[in-house]
């Protein structure tokens, strides 16, 4: 038996809170800690690249910076029907 958690369902089970999370001031602060946690996650990935990974992870890593912007403006309804679409892509990539 594998009980090593699996970070899709740690994934998965973040946003479902988002999508279940009635108080929309909750909502909103659920979301500022996903942008904040994966911006923590690209700076440190950044920081471990040397020089050239880091010349070609460049555009990747700048299209995510940009992604995670996008999401800041965000109403609650707006990240509810974000991260029920990211249940979706993680459920549909489980197949």
């Amino acid at each position: 038996m594998n009980n090593s958690i699996k970070t899709d369902d740690v994934i998965f089970n973040f946003f479902k809170q988002i999508c279940d999370e009635k108080d929309d001031q909750k909502c909103l602060e659920l979301g500022k800690n996903w942008i904040h946690a994966m911006e923590t996650n690209l700076s440190n990935m950044e920081a471990n690249l040397d020089g050239a990974d880091k010349l070609k992870h460049k555009d990747d890593i700048q299209s995510n910076r940009d992604h995670l912007d996008s999401l800041k403006s965000k109403s609650s309804s707006e990240w509810r029907d974000y991260a029920t679409q990211c249940m979706v892509e993680i459920i549909n990539n489980k197949k």
